[in-house]
C-alpha cells in the first residue's frame, strides 16, 4: 500500500554493559566458535538439539557456544560451553558462524552481526525468514526436524568453508548497521502525527 513504510528491525536484547568474564575468556582461548542459538520461542521444545549440536561441533574439532535458554545441558566436550542467556548484538559478531531458527527477532541480529548462518526454522514465520535469508546468499536452512549431528555436519563445513557466505553476511550487516529500526518508526509516527 502506499502509506506502507519499512523501518527496520526493532532491536532490544539487554545488552547493556559487557560480556561476562567468563564468556570473554572463552572467547579469548581460542578460534572464534559456532554459536548455537534458537531464540525465544524454539528454546522451549529444543529436544534433543543442544547435544547434537556439540557432537557436530566436536566431531569439526570446532570450539562452540550453545545459548540454551532455563534448560543447559551438562557433561559438554572440552571446547564446549552453554550459557542461559546471552545478549545476541554482543555475541553473534564474535562467532565463525551462527546456528539460529530464524525468528524474526534472532535473524534481525544474525543478520547485524556479518556472520554465515545456517538456519533450522522450528515453525511459524520462521521456515519463510529462514529460506528468505538463504536467498541473500548468507547463509543454509536445515529443517530443525532433520536437524541431527551427521546433518549439521556436512552443512556446517560447506559454511565455514566457502568464503562467500561470509560476505554476503557481511556486506548485509554493513547496510543494516546503519538503520535503526525503532528511531525509523518513531520518526514515522511524528510526520504522521504532524500531518
Amino acid at each position: 500500500p502506499a502509506n506502507l513504510r519499512l523501518c527496520g528491525a526493532p532491536l532490544y536484547d539487554g545488552a547493556e554493559g559487557s560480556l561476562p568474564e567468563e564468556v570473554e575468556s572463552f572467547l579469548a582461548a581460542g578460534e572464534a566458535p559456532i554459536l548455537f542459538a534458537l531464540g525465544s520461542s524454539a528454546v522451549w521444545t529444543a529436544g534433543d538439539f543442544w547435544r547434537q549440536a556439540a557432537v557436530a561441533a566436536s566431531r569439526l574439532g570446532r570450539r562452540a557456544m550453545l545459548i540454551t535458554g532455563p534448560e543447559a545441558p551438562g557433561n559438554l566436550p572440552a571446547g564446549i560451553k552453554a550459557f542461559s542467556y546471552l545478549p545476541y548484538s554482543k555475541i553473534f559478531p564474535r562467532g565463525a558462524a551462527v546456528v539460529h531458527s530464524a525468528g524474526i527477532g534472532t535473524l534481525a541480529q544474525a543478520m547485524r552481526s556479518g556472520r554465515p548462518q545456517l538456519l533450522v526454522p522450528v515453525a511459524f514465520d520462521q521456515p519463510d525468514n529462514a529460506f528468505r535469508a538463504a536467498g541473500l546468499g548468507l547463509g543454509r536452512v536445515l529443517p530443525f526436524g532433520k536437524v541431527d549431528a551427521d546433518r549439521l555436519v556436512p552443512h556446517l563445513v560447506e559454511l565455514l568453508s566457502r568464503p562467500d557466505y561470509g560476505r554476503a553476511a557481511e556486506a548485509l550487516a554493513r547496510q543494516l548497521r546503519r538503520s535503526d529500526g525503532a528511531a525509523n518508526a518513531a520518526a514515522e509516527l511524528e510526520a504522521c502525527l504532524r500531518g
